[in-house]
């Protein structure tokens, strides 16, 4: 847990270091060419180096070990930082339009495109390469302020591939002798509806993860490694419920087990499930496992040798991602095929 905090922490120091100088390459970019485009872009960036100190902060505070006050630690911080920083992405490329439009209205003349660009070009490919790297290890470590620095990186490059494009129609078509300078207006407006775009979804997604929204794809991995490791005494499995707090997932389910298991096998058993889930989420997770005896209605589904049995073996029920996150009725089937449900209290 502490390794994979400090790689974030490392990865996001380079990610700010990289926001600042790229930031000062576009501010010489736009001061060379008065391109109202690439001014779109340095107001991107400079959102890009608060956003980039922002979730420098947060994950360092997520890496503080739980307290008193906070029991289960404090990796809801980095939430609140992909939050914040999806804010500001949208509120910048509102402020981008309003400049465009003006812009457009008050077209201004431009100079040394060709350097410009080739600075923009420059700084393109250093937000992609940082960006998918922040996004692989930030999906690797599970941290949204990492992800969400990685997704404002990359979105940066899709800015400023639309800006090298427009500007470079622009430099041909004055280079012909022909006025194309509300061009540079049009590609700024343009690709500022693309950055309000990107800053809802990370909204979107940070509002999602605050509100605990049920992340299908874990859920899909333990109905997996559920099956994977299925054992006769594991008669049912229900009530999966998953919480992620920064890097770390909290983990909670009810499972049936036979009622005259001893309180030393329960234990067992309980143990080699949580095994089962660290093996596939790794050691940042917290495993809470609620013991519940069988009952006769659910014979049916159990292939174990009893001495308790009430009805015949037909079938084990299988485990989905609908049926591991129910409530749970315990369900089995008679003779006559007449399904017969049972709430656990």
């Amino acid at each position: 847990m502490v390794k994979v905090v400090s790689e974030n922490y490392r990865l996001q120091k380079w990610i700010a270091a990289l926001a600042v100088f790229l930031f000062l390459i576009k501010v010489v970019a736009y001061l060379m060419t008065n391109s109202t485009a690439i001014m779109a872009d340095v107001m991107e960036t400079s959102v890009n180096v608060a956003a980039a100190f922002i979730g420098l902060f947060a994950i360092y505070i997520s890496a503080q070990p739980a307290d008193a006050s906070h029991p289960f630690g404090h990796g809801r911080i980095e939430l609140i930082s992909a939050l914040i920083e999806g804010s500001m992405i949208t509120i910048a490329g509102v402020l981008m339009i309003v400049e465009s439009l003006d812009a457009l209205v008050n077209p201004h003349e431009i100079s040394d495109l060709g350097i410009g660009i080739l600075l923009i070009i420059v700084a393109g490919v250093a937000n992609f390469i940082a960006g998918r790297i922040a996004i692989a290890k930030g999906n690797k470590n599970r941290s949204p302020a990492l992800v969400a620095s990685g997704k404002h990186l990359v979105s940066d490059t899709y800015v400023a591939i639309g800006v090298i494009l427009g500007l470079g129609l622009v430099y041909l078509a004055m280079s012909m002798g022909y006025d194309a300078i509300w061009l540079d207006a049009v590609v700024a407006l343009v690709f500022s509806l693309f950055i309000i775009v990107t800053g809802i979804k990370v909204v979107k997604s940070s509002m999602d993860d605050i509100m605990d929204k049920a992340d299908n794809e874990v859920i899909n991995m333990l109905a997996e490694t559920f099956s994977e490791h299925r054992d006769p005494d594991w008669i049912d499995v229900y009530g999966l419920r998953v919480i992620k707090h920064g890097p770390k997932f909290y983990v909670d389910f009810h499972v049936v087990l036979p009622k005259s298991m001893t309180v030393q096998q329960v234990a067992d058993e309980t143990t080699r499930l949580e095994f089962a889930i660290m093996e596939k989420l790794g050691e940042a997770v917290e495993i809470s496992v609620t013991p519940v005896p069988c009952e006769d209605v659910i014979c049916a589904e159990c292939s174990r040798v009893c001495d308790n049995r009430g009805m015949h073996y037909e079938s084990a029920k299988p485990w989905t991602v609908e049926t591991l996150t129910a409530d749970h009725p315990m369900h089995t089937v008679h003779a006559d095929h007449t399904p017969v449900i049972t709430e656990i209290s």
